[in-house]
């Protein structure tokens, strides 16, 4: 269950382009407010700070979904672990 709903806040590197091109608000899809306000009022850093992004923009949605990736891990190899502590307990109660 908390793993869906972790999967479901990761971002797609498509999207962020689809809101840059659109809006010009991958800052916001991204979760920077403070960021997308600033490349607004700047009118994308004279549009060097956009054409830049157009480049680093995978590695932008990357670093967000990071975190997100390392938890769903830790929960899969928690579960992992569960289950086989399950297994090795059903195991020792067979064989006595």
């Amino acid at each position: 269950m908390q793993k869906d709903l972790l999967r479901n806040k990761l971002k797609s590197t498509g999207n962020a382009y689809l809101f840059f091109l659109l809006l010009g608000a991958h800052y916001l899809y991204l979760g920077q407010i403070g960021k997308q306000i600033l490349f607004w009022c700047t009118g994308g850093g004279f549009l060097i700070w956009a054409f830049i992004d157009l480049f680093t923009m995978g590695s932008k949605v990357d670093n967000y979904n990071l975190p997100i990736l390392s938890q769903i891990r830790d929960i899969e190899r928690e579960e992992k672990d569960d289950k086989f502590k399950k297994d090795l307990m059903m195991m020792q109660a067979a064989s006595k």
